[in-house]
């Protein structure tokens, strides 16, 4: 997998670096300079066509929109998955918490419902095998 990516960005950067070159040429034209402008230009469709290539082979690669967002505002795309697993982290320890509190909460409740309804207490534990509440 790490090939094909490394692949992309291999092309990517001779893509770019071809851009560039492309630039300078047409800012400062000559008529001279036609034949380089030409060889360019052919360099430039065929690095879109290496590119068009790596695309397919990374079709099942889905990326979330954050990060181009991330990348458009000039920060790091690696700062989006760190972002996303402190929040991850976050909504981990508040649902932990809520299932803590719910199980004190089931425990305490069969407690109480135990000193009530003792027979039918007794029954429900039968059934679901639940022989004391744990806290």
């Amino acid at each position: 997998m790490a090939e094909r990516f490394d692949n992309l960005e291999e092309h990517l950067e001779k893509f770019i670096e071809n851009i560039r070159q492309l630039g300078i040429i047409v800012s400062d034209f000559q008529p001279s300079s036609q034949a380089g402008l030409n060889q360019k230009l052919n360099f430039m469709i065929s690095g879109l066509q290496d590119i068009e290539k790596c695309r397919q082979q990374l079709h099942e690669i889905n990326v979330p929109l954050e990060v181009f967002e991330y990348i458009d505002q000039g920060r790091n795309p690696q700062l989006y998955t760190k972002e996303c697993l402190e929040r991850a982290l976050a909504r981990n320890e508040q649902v932990k918490g809520k299932i803590d509190t719910m199980t004190k909460f089931k425990s305490l409740l069969i407690s109480e419902l135990g000193k009530v309804f003792p027979e039918e207490m007794a029954k429900y534990k039968a059934i679901h095998g639940e022989d004391a509440p744990s806290l």
